[in-house]
This record gives structure tokens, C-alpha cells and sequence, in this order.
């Protein structure tokens, strides 16, 4: 079966940055529902639109494409005493957007002077990212994968 609209693609995928580091990768493959349901990059899934089990494909994105660029109003210094008392570089903490009410996830970037960086942006905003995915399996979609919107079951969502 080819991938086409309503159809849910279960794939392995690695993430690279300009560098040819890797950022990421599947251990166990993830499955989104292919058709414009905002569940993988909009270019991946137009690469992957017609492809079959077996195929492979590598998208080459820049930060509009992929996680954004950084946002300065994103990144806050708040005093170390305001965070619970082991506060250090990689934890994060969740805060409510005063503005929408949304849960920003922050991370603390550095610590110094009594003051904690915190960082609410993707870690990979900024950086150009070349995304390889491979097909391991395609299926149709239910009717009820197609009302929610995301593919459901072993890869995909869990209600």
C-alpha cells in the first residue's frame, strides 16, 4: 500500500543537525496519520506522500521548517530562589504564558550570580535539520483514527 491521505505510516526516522551530527532517532518506530493532521514536519510528509513499505526518504529543512528560530522572549533570568533549591543547567520546569495561558516548558541554560537562565524554547529552534525516515509500515486508518486525528494504537497515541 502507498501512503496516501487517512493512511497511518508507522516509520523510523534519524534527525541530523547541519554538522551531520545526530540529534535523534527512533529505538522503536513512531506512527503518525498522514493527510495534513499536523503529526510529522509538513515537508516530511509530502516527501513521504506515495512512498511504500521499504522506502526511504531524507528532507533537508531549515529552522521555518522545522522547530522554528529562537524567540528572545522566550529566554528569562530569574532569581536562583524563585526555583526549588537543586536548580541546575538541563532541568526543566513548566510556567504559564501570562499572555495565553499555554504551559511553556523552560529549561535552565546557565546558573551564575544567584540568577538561573531559563530557556523556553525547542532545544533544536535555530538549527537547520536533515530528517531521513524510513516506511515500515503503512495501513488505512480508522474511522475513529481519522475524527481524533492521530493514529492510534502500539506506535501511535494511547487514550
Amino acid at each position: 500500500m502507498q501512503i496516501v491521505k487517512n493512511s497511518v505510516v508507522t516509520l523510523h526516522y534519524e534527525m541530523y543537525d547541519a554538522d551531520n551530527n545526530l540529534l535523534d532517532k527512533t529505538e522503536d518506530p513512531i506512527a503518525y496519520l498522514h493527510g495534513g493532521y499536523d503529526g510529522i514536519f509538513p515537508m516530511v510528509e509530502e516527501a513521504l506522500h506515495g512512498k511504500a513499505v521499504g522506502e526511504s526518504v531524507t528532507v533537508t529543512m531549515s529552522p521555518d521548517d522545522a522547530f522554528g528560530d529562537p524567540e528572545e522572549e522566550l529566554i528569562r533570568v530569574e532569581p536562583l530562589d524563585a526555583l526549588p533549591e537543586d536548580a541546575e543547567v538541563g532541568m526543566m520546569f513548566e510556567a504559564d504564558d501570562p499572555e495565553t495561558g499555554d504551559i511553556i516548558l523552560f529549561r535552565v541554560t546557565d546558573v551564575a550570580d544567584g540568577k538561573a537562565v531559563l530557556d523556553g524554547n525547542h532545544p533544536l529552534a535555530g538549527l537547520t535539520i536533515r530528517f531521513v525516515a524510513t516506511v515500515a509500515e503503512v495501513r488505512p486508518a480508522t474511522p475513529e483514527e481519522i475524527t481524533h486525528g492521530h493514529a492510534h494504537g502500539e506506535h501511535g497515541h494511547h487514550h
